[in-house]
């Protein structure tokens, strides 16, 4: 399972998939980072099968409608401090991705994770 991680999530989430044993990268690993356009992320998810990690809702328009990208992951905490959100995603990411065997588009708040 492959994650790419989008610009508005700190680049150290890369390491808690790494060492739960998924490829992970951040848009700051792309040759244009965090320029990196929306479409650019949808065409390289889906060439790659990259599950997109995001708090960028556009990316819930283009999956809806486009079925871009390949698989999304929506992260809706609003504010949080980085510490608080790597032990989010260190508490759950058996869980999601155990949900991402089957689902496409999962979203993760503070309290609870949502399969759409």
């Amino acid at each position: 399972m492959k994650f790419l991680i989008d610009a508005q999530l700190p680049r150290r989430l890369v390491r808690i998939f790494l060492d739960a044993g998924y490829e992970a990268i951040h848009t700051l690993d792309l040759p244009q980072q965090n320029q990196t356009r929306d479409t650019e992320i949808n065409r390289l998810s889906i060439e790659k099968k990259y599950i997109v990690v995001t708090k960028d809702k556009d990316f819930f328009d283009s999956f809806y409608i486009f079925k871009m990208p390949y698989k999304l992951l929506l992260v809706t905490t609003g504010n949080i401090k980085n510490n608080d959100l790597v032990t989010l995603f260190s508490n759950n990411l058996e869980t999601i991705a155990d949900l991402f065997e089957d689902r496409d588009f999962i979203e993760l708040s503070c309290d609870r994770i949502t399969v759409h």
